[in-house]
């Protein structure tokens, strides 16, 4: 027990003076230097004729007990990433998509009415913060399948994979937008 006018010690510091004031778990010291310094009640030791009163063990494992470092912290739930469980936003391409009637136009036409849609989505999808996008572009020659490549080539924050072929065949091309470019 430590009272007002002992000779106190801290621990893990080498720093030794007389008690001065206690109020409530705190000790106010002065020490050997003349100042005054406050600690927590648990952090000095009484020390008689130069020598440390070593507190028993009960005590020292009962204030490490005590101390927040060896608590358990509650387990919180595991939450899973965003992109995993917002689906992905799809754009079909598809020329009978995006418009009613063909007639009248020409395969360029048609070509850069696809790319511009593609170009308006992905950037729509940019500015929303939405992670993936699928684009649908169909077999065919391969054409629209080049020109989107080169197209999502000049975006520095998309990665370009092939879409599941389970569910678009190979169709389809994949966006990953990264979030964060550096």
């Amino acid at each position: 027990m430590i009272t007002i006018g002992d000779m106190v010690s801290v621990l893990d510091e080498p720093i030794t003076g007389r008690v001065l004031n206690i109020k409530d778990s705190e000790v106010v010291i002065e020490t050997e230097d003349g100042f005054d310094m406050t600690f927590h009640i648990k952090e000095v030791v009484k020390v008689q004729s130069g020598e440390m009163v070593i507190p028993s063990y009960d005590e020292i494992h009962k204030n490490l007990q005590e101390k927040d470092v060896f608590k358990k912290k509650p387990k919180r739930p595991i939450q899973r990433p965003k992109e995993r469980s917002v689906p992905a936003m799809e754009v079909d391409l598809h020329i009978h998509k995006l418009v009613k009637s063909t007639k009248g136009m020409a395969n360029h036409d048609m070509i850069t009415l696809q790319l511009d849609t593609a170009k308006r989505q992905l950037d729509f999808a940019i500015h929303k913060r939405i992670p993936k996008v699928i684009f649908i572009h169909g077999v065919g020659q391969g054409v629209l399948k080049e020109e989107l490549k080169y197209l999502f080539g000049r975006y520095d924050n998309v990665r370009v994979s092939d879409a599941d072929y389970k569910k678009y065949g190979l169709g389809a091309m994949e966006i990953y937008i990264i979030q964060n470019p550096r």
